[in-house]
């Protein structure tokens, strides 16, 4: 399914019902977010069982309509999925020469590799994504550490410092510390 929504464009919205005649639409929805596919899906569908409506929403389903539906609703529930913000997520992230791919799990800058632990690396791509926001601590552990981390440890503060070091001085000087608040590249 997935090959064939490729073949034929891009689409802004996909209905897709849950019983169909060859593949299920759960499985259908789980390999085009495995692909990568963005696009909005919206299950219409008979199965009205809370379950099937939590498997249909957490497989990566943006909406789930029940059979039989208010034709209205469905035009006024794609109306409000279409006005929410296209959010980019490139595998490749930049900063001038500085470049971030999430594939490789790579940082290059002027062409030259620079090594980072994986804290170091979660981090510069946090900062990446974030570029221009202060973040908290919190949001950076909550981001680049497991659930088990150490609310009270400077952890943060340490990788940051060894982040810092290990870029040129060009890119480290643009994480400022916010005081009080967090950090922020700028």
């Amino acid at each position: 399914m997935g090959e064939q929504l490729a073949k034929y464009g891009n689409y802004d919205l996909i209905l897709l019902d849950i019983m169909m005649p060859k593949r299920d639409g759960i499985a259908v929805c789980r390999n085009l977010r495995l692909q990568g596919y963005k696009t909005p899906i919206i299950f219409l569908t008979a199965k009205d069982e809370v379950e099937d409506k939590i498997a249909g929403l957490d497989i990566g389903a943006d909406d789930y309509i029940v059979k039989p539906f208010a034709f209205d609703e469905l035009v006024a529930r794609i109306r409000a999925l279409l006005r929410r913000p296209v959010i980019s997520t490139s595998d490749i992230l930049t900063l001038d020469e500085l470049v971030l791919d999430t594939k490789t799990q790579s940082v290059v800058i002027d062409e030259k590799p620079i090594e980072l632990t994986l804290r170091e690396y979660g981090m510069l791509e946090y900062f990446l994504r974030n570029k221009g926001a202060v973040v908290s601590r919190d949001d950076i552990l909550e981001h680049v550490w497991d659930r088990f981390h150490d609310l009270f440890s400077n952890v943060v503060d340490v990788h940051l410092k060894n982040l810092r070091k290990k870029l040129p001085y060009k890119y480290a000087r643009r994480i400022k510390t916010v005081w009080g608040k967090g950090y922020q590249l700028v």
